[in-house]
């Protein structure tokens, strides 16, 4: 008769369960770890950005970008129809005062110069013949002066002697009275023949003045031909640089036509474009720093333009006398504008995408610096490559400023 081992069945069972278990809580093991796994993120160091949060006083600055421009501009335009001829210089050329651009021609102001160089000539001659006519005009009345007083003394001696002679009854009365009277007519025909010399004289002076003011006037006309037969060579008048020109080989021109733009090569202004959400920080007199690429000059604002373009605001910024070699005239600059200082407040280097009031979250490193955790920063005023902290850190604390925007981990490893 055989015997049932229940004892070795219930052995079976337990080993079973064991077993079940054992599988069961590798299992839990591993899903756990595979969500720690997950979980747990690792960026190596030197991918990063780093930054410190700094105690103290830092400026605030608005930045924008721009062009120097000349101070002193000057518009050459045509006085007269001419042609283009011959094109001497070219846009960005250095010109002094006498620096000659363009040629022009015009054969007209040439036959009007000739003109009226003739027309002048011609004038002076005629000066020249009324001086001669004055001259024999004068020297006529002069003549006859003389005649009159040789007369007059003759008829001075003559009454002279006829008045010791009429008392003694030689000569009559009425002889005596005669020669009187002579004498008289005389002595007055010599008075209104000076009166009239006097007065030739004065006569003569004024038409010698009306000929000269006719010359005086076509000398002026000569001139202006002249003027604007030389103004054909069109000059640069003054020391700068050729910014534009604005004619062609051969083109023909008409008075007042635009030829070349001159600016100045050391006297120069920044135009700057300021963004209009922060133009409102920008005032006449504040501070301004332009950087060159190769320099940096220091400036004032001068002038805000009333208007908006592209959503920016040009400021007009003035620059010192003495430039460095890098300064030109169009050449691209940056420029940071001190608005005001803020005393006494935490600061950072301003984060990838931090923008001015405004609160985002950043990683902050621990003491290890092995480990970055997520927190909240409230930004306050932006300051150039810095930004104000108001709320969320503390002076001396080291943050993430690289972009981790893609990470939604709370904490992250650092190797």
């Amino acid at each position: 008769m055989d015997v049932v081992k229940t004892k070795a069945r219930k052995n079976l069972i337990n080993k079973k369960n064991v077993s079940i278990f054992s599988i069961s809580l590798v299992i839990l093991l591993l899903l756990i770890f595979t969500k720690s796994t997950l979980n747990q993120v690792s960026i190596a160091k030197k991918e990063l950005l780093f930054a410190t949060v700094k105690n103290g006083d830092i400026d605030v600055t608005v930045e924008g970008y721009g062009k120097l421009a000349s101070e002193k501009l000057q518009l050459i335009t045509t006085l007269t129809r001419a042609t283009v001829k011959e094109i001497r210089l070219k846009p960005g050329a250095k010109v002094s005062k006498e620096s000659v651009i363009v040629k022009l021609a015009n054969p007209e102001l040439l036959q009007q110069v000739e003109n009226a160089q003739q027309e002048l000539a011609q004038i002076n001659a005629n000066l020249r013949q009324l001086k001669v006519n004055q001259q024999r005009e004068l020297l006529d009345e002069e003549s006859q002066l003389a005649e009159l007083e040789a007369l007059f003394e003759t008829a001075l001696l003559r009454r002279s002697a006829e008045e010791k002679l009429v008392s003694e009854g030689i000569v009559s009365q009425l002889a005596y009275k005669e020669s009187v009277l002579n004498e008289k007519q005389l002595s007055r025909r010599i008075e209104i023949l000076h009166k009239r010399v006097t007065q030739l004289s004065v006569v003569h002076k004024e038409g010698i003045n009306i000929v000269l003011e006719r010359i005086k006037q076509q000398q002026g006309k000569l001139n202006v031909a002249i003027n604007r037969m030389e103004k054909l060579d069109v000059k640069a008048g003054f020391e700068g640089v050729l910014q534009k020109l604005s004619v062609t080989l051969g083109q023909s021109l008409s008075p007042g036509q635009e030829v070349a733009l001159i600016g100045s090569m050391k006297e120069l202004i920044a135009l700057i474009r300021v963004p209009q959400s922060q133009v409102q920080h920008v005032v006449v007199g504040q501070k301004v720093e332009i950087d060159t690429r190769q320099d940096k000059i220091m400036g004032m604002v001068t002038r805000i333009d009333p208007i908006v373009a592209d959503n920016t605001v040009e400021v007009e910024v003035s620059l010192p006398k003495s430039l460095p070699n890098s300064a030109r005239p169009q050449q691209n600059v940056d420029a940071v504008i001190t608005a005001k200082t803020l005393r006494n407040i935490k600061y950072i280097a301003r984060p990838v995408n931090a923008v001015a009031k405004t609160i985002t979250e950043l990683y902050q490193i621990n003491n290890a610096e092995d480990q970055a955790t997520k927190v909240s920063i409230e930004f306050g005023e932006k300051t150039g490559k810095f930004i104000e902290i108001i709320r969320g850190a503390d002076t001396d604390d080291r943050f993430v400023i690289s972009d981790l925007s893609n990470y939604s981990n709370k904490e992250i490893t650092l190797n």
